[in-house]
């Protein structure tokens, strides 16, 4: 009997084929096979809301191969992804192929592994038509308000730009964020540092308070600093009091998708698009050494702390086996999963837990390894002992006033001793503090009074607003890293170092949107309208009585939008830079291209000035003429070193140059990666020799 086999990725067809034998034959969807049409908004807006779904041209021949071997064979299953999105592929294709949705041929699979398949093939069921309806409803919410914004965006602000129902709400928390730090006023105040000597061992105590414990709420000056420093001039520093207690550190849960692309980017730093790459990777299947094309780590989009009896037992003998009994805790943890959350998948883990980084690590790339080393170390370290510490605290009079030092020793290590969770803000850490007794005298080596500000608000990074979407309910984990990318494309936000910053563009476009469709873009709205997705995905809510009363606000709202705007369009105003254009004199302002940013004179069309926008200066001056180097990209986007003197100067070199000359013919040294200088002269004899022997190697 055969049977068909259609799975989302190629990727996977290597995995899966092993398991099931030769009674099966493994294609590919390559993704989605069937969408709303790109020519027009493709939803029936008069008739219930009904999505007009076509072909995807560009899988004109796929489609017919399907058709072909599913007509060839005795049975077809559907093994997409087992979530919303992989279950409505699923469903389109039971349509192309003219599948019974009543027959059971729906199957899934949470890990690509022998056992995972095969409990999944033993398993079959119907499409899941609520989590069809659900998805469906969010594909058709999403186009209607990308279809009618965007167009009215091109028409009030510029061309090329987009708004989306989850996009443009992550674009206003960053804004938001942006105008709070623009509006902040920071106050002065103080603190008053004392260094003491217990013995040889010095440490740091902090003015806390009175005498009598009574708490300074606040030292606002200088003066009033200097004057509490000047009372204790000849003060004795007394320890009043010893605190000695207790505290266990809990190991942090396993990853689910929006925590493992906070941790990747704290630890790892990379961008949450590149996080889900990796993560699909590892999913799909990587040939091991030893044990073939295997899944090495189960689905990673879920929202679900859950994690299999049989993974635990696993792990729990592996802990036992390498750190001893000790490391496992005295009865098992289990991770309560958010309210709300889908449960259907377990969460994110290795697939095979014996299987450490290290061992599968001449099999994989650089980037798979440290994803998952991370994955694998979180998993086994949120199941083992907890970290136990012994704390002190203690209380130190001087004069009229009291001062505080606490720290901390680890007794036991516990899973600390494999992995610990980042930070997005370093704390002050505590101190290691000598032994000392109550009563004991200390000696005072320096009395600081420090000045501070008060900090407005941090600038979004990637992990924080992740964790800004996923507290509160704004779209799906899985829908972070294209949101991010898509924003960023748009030129609405920019890097400063980790920081996500609003462009002008970006601060317009929120504007713009928020003042008209305020409703829409509201951070609680949008939650609820996720809400009643999930609701829809359980067969508790209908689909187009939702979207019904979406689009009767939303209507409302663009209609009153373009009545408004009519004749109306606004300006976005320029970013200004130091550089003066030599032709008129004026400040150059930065402008954008399909090619990237560049420099401009504001004069246009009557100064039509243009340059490159400088980007790192470095330290190497040019070989040539001795004036900056700057870092720069090319219309292709190729990185590259010219001179800022261009083009007076036309030095250009893809490396850094080294400040030495090549013994051969005498052109630029030049530093390429991993450290090999080479010269930058094409016709040079050492880089001959260099690509002779590269063709003999190839050979």
């Amino acid at each position: 009997m055969s049977k068909l086999l259609i799975v989302e990725s190629p990727t996977k067809v290597k995995s899966i084929k092993k398991y099931l034998g030769g009674d099966y034959k493994v294609m590919a969807s390559m993704g989605h096979i069937r969408d709303l049409p790109k020519s027009k908004l493709g939803v029936d807006i008069e008739n219930g809301f009904k999505p007009q779904y076509s072909n995807l041209p560009e899988k004109k021949e796929l489609i017919k191969t399907l058709k072909q071997a599913a007509a060839d064979s005795d049975a077809v299953y559907l093994a997409t992804d087992p979530d919303r999105e992989g279950e409505a592929i699923s469903w389109h294709l039971a349509q192309i192929l003219a599948l019974d949705l009543n027959d059971a041929n729906r199957v899934t699979f949470n890990e690509i592994t022998e056992s995972g398949v095969k409990a999944g093939i033993k398993a079959p069921r119907q499409l899941d038509i609520n989590l069809v309806d659900a998805q469906q409803a969010r594909r058709v919410l999403d186009r209607i308000v990308g279809y009618k914004l965007s167009p009215l965006l091109w028409k009030k602000v510029k061309s090329g730009l987009s708004a989306g129902r989850v996009q443009t709400v992550a674009l206003r928390l960053i804004v938001e964020r942006e105008r709070e730090i623009e509006k902040f006023n920071p106050e002065e105040y103080w603190s008053i540092d004392a260094k003491l000597a217990s013995g040889r061992k010095t440490f740091v105590a902090k003015l806390y308070g009175d005498k009598n414990g009574e708490k300074i709420e606040r030292i606002e000056n200088g003066t009033q600093a200097e004057s509490i420093v000047n009372s204790l001039e000849n003060a004795e520093y007394t320890v009043t009091q010893i605190k000695k207690g207790k505290r266990n550190r809990q190991p942090a849960p396993p990853f689910i998708t929006s925590t493992l692309q906070q941790e990747a980017s704290r630890k790892l730093g990379f961008t949450a698009q590149r996080t889900m790459r990796i993560a699909q990777q590892l999913y799909e299947g990587v040939d091991i050494s030893g044990l073939g094309s295997t899944g090495l780590i189960t689905y990673m989009r879920t929202d679900s702390l859950r994690i299999s009896e049989e993974a635990r037992a696993a792990a729990n003998k592996y802990i036992t086996g390498r750190y001893g009994e000790k490391y496992l805790p005295s009865s098992p943890r289990y991770f309560k999963t958010k309210s709300g959350a889908q449960d259907a998948h377990e969460a994110i883990r290795p697939t095979v837990i014996t299987l450490t980084p290290e061992q599968a690590k001449p099999s994989l790339t650089a980037e798979q390894y440290k994803l998952y080393k991370l994955i694998w170390e979180r998993f086994i370290a949120s199941l083992m002992a907890v970290c136990v510490q012994d704390t002190v605290n203690v209380d130190i009079t001087a004069g009229d006033y009291l001062f505080k030092a606490s720290g901390y020793s680890v007794r036991f290590d516990g899973f600390t001793v494999l992995y610990e969770e980042g930070k997005d803000e370093e704390n002050e850490n505590e101190v290691s503090l000598p032994d000392m007794t109550e009563g004991e005298i200390l000696k005072l080596r320096e009395l600081t009074p420090n000045q501070h500000f008060t900090q407005p608000p941090p600038r979004y990074t990637e992990p924080t607003l992740i964790k800004a979407l996923d507290e509160n309910g704004i779209g799906r984990p899985s829908t972070y890293a294209p949101i991010l990318t898509n924003i960023m494309g748009r030129d609405y936000i920019e890097r400063e170092k980790k920081s996500l910053k609003p462009t002008n563009l970006g601060m317009v476009v929120s504007d713009l949107m928020v003042e008209y469709f305020d409703k829409i873009f509201d951070v609680k709205f949008t939650a609820g309208l996720e809400v009643k997705l999930d609701k829809i995905g359980a067969g508790d809510l209908m689909w187009v009585k939702t979207i019904e009363d979406f689009y009767n606000d939303f209507d409302k709202l663009y209609k009153k939008a373009e009545e408004s705007l009519d004749g109306k369009r606004v300006k976005v105003p320029a970013v200004e830079t130091d550089v003066v254009c030599e032709k008129c004199g004026s400040k150059m302002v930065i402008r954008s291209s399909r090619f990237g940013k560049f420099l401009a004179c504001p004069n246009y069309p009557q100064c039509k000035n243009t340059k490159p926008v400088p980007e790192d200066e470095v330290k190497q001056p040019c070989p040539k003429c001795g004036a900056k180097l700057i870092k720069r990209t090319s219309k292709k986007g190729k990185k590259f070193y010219g001179c800022s003197n261009y083009p007076q100067c036309d030095f250009a070199a893809p490396g850094i140059p080294t400040g030495e000359t090549c013994k051969e013919c005498g052109g630029y040294i030049i530093a390429g990666i991993r450290g090999r200088n080479y010269c930058i002269n094409g016709d040079c004899p050492t880089r001959q020799k260099k690509t002779t022997k590269k063709s003999k190697d190839t050979e």
